[in-house]
């Protein structure tokens, strides 16, 4: 439910390649004031790929932060202005995975860690894939992307390995065990890409 407390007063500490790191000064009930640390982010987006065979496409990936390889799901940062989240979302698909979709719905939508960070992330559901052919791959990995494995997991499988530890991103997590709540119905709930973002 939308709700804005009145901000009193803010401060940027830092501004970064992506993110700015602000303090807002809010009004509290009983007339008290807080201040209220926070992580401005762009939001991002990811893709729970799944071919025909129910089984859905996972990268591995170094994740600086927590200093671990970590299971994920296609992703990127909306960096471009005004690009629709879907479209966002393909190119990812594509950079990271080298497939393409045919078939895209909206799966969830989630705040990553909402006490400290403003970012939403969008996770779709993209499904009748194919291979990019290598002429039509124009993006070069470069950091973390330089030889990051793509592997096909049975989506029971993945649940498993959710629910046992084995994966911890939370895009991830959350993409997955959607995905596995809306297969029963073939999909048949779930908002069209282009649904508006609450």
């Amino acid at each position: 439910m939308p709700a804005s407390w009145e901000v009193r007063g803010e401060r940027v500490h830092l501004t970064a390649r992506v993110i700015t790191v602000r303090t807002d000064t809010v009004s509290m009930p009983g007339d008290e004031v807080a201040e209220r640390d926070y992580v401005v982010h762009p939001g991002s987006v990811a893709v729970v790929a799944l071919d025909e065979d129910d089984r859905v496409l996972l990268l591995r990936q170094y994740r600086h932060p927590v200093r671990k390889l970590l299971w994920e799901l296609p992703a990127g940062i909306r960096d471009v202005k005004g690009e629709p989240p879907v479209e966002c979302a393909a190119r990812e698909l594509a950079e990271e995975s080298g497939y393409r979709a045919k078939t895209w719905h909206t799966l969830l939508d989630t705040f990553t860690s909402p006490g400290m960070s403003d970012e939403r992330i969008r996770v779709f559901l993209a499904r009748d894939l194919e291979a990019i052919p290598e002429e039509e791959m124009a993006f070069e990995r470069r950091h973390e992307e330089v030889d990051m494995p793509v592997v096909w997991v049975p989506l029971l499988e993945a649940v498993h390995k959710t629910l046992s530890g084995m994966i911890h991103n939370g895009p991830a997590v959350a993409g997955i065990l959607a995905a596995y709540a809306a297969l029963p119905d073939g999909f048949t709930t779930l908002r069209p890409a282009d649904a508006e973002e609450a």
